[in-house]
């Protein structure tokens, strides 16, 4: 099974581009793609349309989630809801949200902290809510064995142990993860702590300190959102781009910056495309931090690459207004491709910050001489997909990786198909130790739980398990590709004491 893609645009292509729409079941020009299962597609591309003249609207920022505390605990409530929404401008969506109709709320977590969430499942259906990248307990991570039914309430309780980092919660049952996801079962966590690079950073929320959360989506003409290899081999879909809830594809949002350093913080909540933000202009942005924390000191890069799942964080001094762009790419069988701008950034700080702090962080990279190896294969059967030769489509029929608490392991995570896959561990974060046979270098040198593993590929990481052990209740190791994930490519972690 392959799919082909458009390569990526380069930084600075055509200021005030549309996205670029896919037209399904016409053949003859294009690019084609042959989906799982050996069905060859075709696509017409419709090339972007110049934005003049569009309407202009103000960037949302999700709503803050504020938490009561008392006897040390901060309690925080969510309900797993469905609504109704504007994915497709003008169209009315189904949709599903936390405490609204589409999208969640942002809760702030800060480390050191007792945390309570009391969720309530409205959906008419069974969910999980995964908080995605944190190190939590295996039974209060959000995995398929605790998922919970429609008039159910769960509620985990941990201590904060993560430091300073983007997180985000999502659904995460068996077989209806893409399903709820892609209907609007997404929010941003930010966690805080009392470092001194938190301290020297922009962290007024809605202010200085923003939330993008952005999402690629397939909906047909009625408005009705795809989730499944049947719904995207549909005729006469598009692909709707969402920044922060918001319809991009024939608007660029704008924000009004009253500080000069501005800090973004990037989050892919699509079910497959890959995306990558960059400025209209090419001009650089600083990246402080990836997935799981700040990076050992800033980089200043003119792209930063999200796969489905991934996260990152930037500032910008803004001396003139900046228009940011996404790069969408095809991550599964076929969907939006191109480039558009999504937010327009207004200059109006009169502020000089102070400059950043030459270190961000003290990453110790890994000796891993002495770590126990393994090899995690990713693999297919048809339209089912496999890790370890098994499809992980129930508990029971999962590959599962046995490890003790204490255990530094390297992984290498070999792509034996020719699809692009997501890899994403829970539990906790590892570090890049090669990507297809060449060492990291940049950002690559962060901390991780989400990265690419392209068709015929393979990374190598590494991870030392912590503070966690449960004989009951398992991690998960998956595609977050959310299709991929659902049609079987999921293994199960059990971290034990001894």
């Amino acid at each position: 099974m392959t799919h082909t893609t458009e390569p990526a645009p380069r930084a600075g292509r055509g200021k005030g581009l549309h996205r670029r729409k896919f037209l399904g079941g016409m053949l003859g020009a294009g690019l084609a793609a042959t989906a799982a299962g050996g069905t060859a597609i075709a696509f017409l591309t419709d090339a972007g349309k110049q934005k003049a003249g569009a309407a202009t609207t103000t960037l949302t920022i999700p709503d803050l989630l504020e938490g009561t505390t008392s006897d040390g605990t901060t309690t925080f409530t969510l309900e797993a809801r469905t609504g109704t929404a504007e994915v497709i401008s003008g169209v009315t969506s189904s949709t599903m949200g936390y405490n609204q109709s589409f999208l969640g709320p942002t809760m702030k977590w800060t480390r050191g902290d007792t945390v309570l969430l009391n969720i309530t499942n409205s959906l008419g259906a069974d969910t999980t809510v995964h908080f995605h990248g944190a190190h939590v307990p295996a039974k209060m991570d959000g995995g398929p064995q605790v998922a919970f039914a429609d008039g159910k309430t769960w509620s985990p309780t941990f201590t904060v142990k993560d430091d300073a980092k983007t997180l985000w919660y999502h659904p995460h049952a068996l077989g209806t993860t893409a399903e709820q996801a892609v209907h609007g079962l997404a929010g941003m966590i930010i966690v805080e702590d009392d470092s001194t690079t938190s301290a020297a950073l922009p962290s007024d929320y809605g202010v200085d300190d923003i939330p993008i959360i952005l999402q690629c989506l397939a909906a047909d003409s009625s408005g009705d959102i795809k989730y499944n290899l049947t719904g995207y081999l549909s005729s006469g879909l598009s692909y709707p781009v969402l920044c922060n809830g918001t319809n991009v594809d024939d608007t660029t949002l704008s924000f009004t910056a009253t500080k000069t350093r501005t800090r973004f913080r990037l989050l892919n909540a699509s079910p497959s495309d890959i995306i990558t933000v960059q400025r209209s202009d090419g001009g650089p942005m600083t990246q402080i931090a990836t997935d799981q924390g700040y990076l050992a000191e800033a980089a200043e890069v003119t792209s930063i690459r999200l796969v489905a799942g991934a996260r990152a964080e930037m500032v910008m001094d803004l001396s003139a207004d900046v228009t940011l762009q996404a790069v969408v790419t095809t991550g599964w069988v076929r969907g939006g491709s191109g480039t558009y701008d999504f937010l327009t950034v207004t200059a109006s700080g009169s502020d000089t910050p102070d400059s950043l702090p030459s270190t961000l962080n003290t990453i110790d990279r890994y000796d891993t001489s002495d770590f126990t190896a393994r090899t995690i294969t990713l693999g297919q059967s048809g339209t089912t997909m496999l890790i370890n030769g098994s499809a992980g489509t129930s508990m029971s029929s999962m590959a599962m990786i046995s490890t003790t608490l204490g255990s530094k392991e390297i992984w290498t995570i070999k792509n034996n198909t020719q699809l692009e896959h997501s890899f994403h561990l829970h539990d906790v974060p590892y570090q890049l130790i090669s990507i297809n046979g060449e060492d990291p270098t940049g950002v690559e040198l962060g901390w991780y739980d989400t990265y690419e593993v392209v068709g015929g590929g393979s990374i190598e990481i590494a991870m030392e398990f912590t503070d966690f052990s449960d004989d009951t209740y398992m991690y998960m190791l998956h595609c977050h590709l959310l299709q991929h994930e659902d049609e079987g490519m999921m293994a199960s972690l059990m971290v034990t004491e001894s």
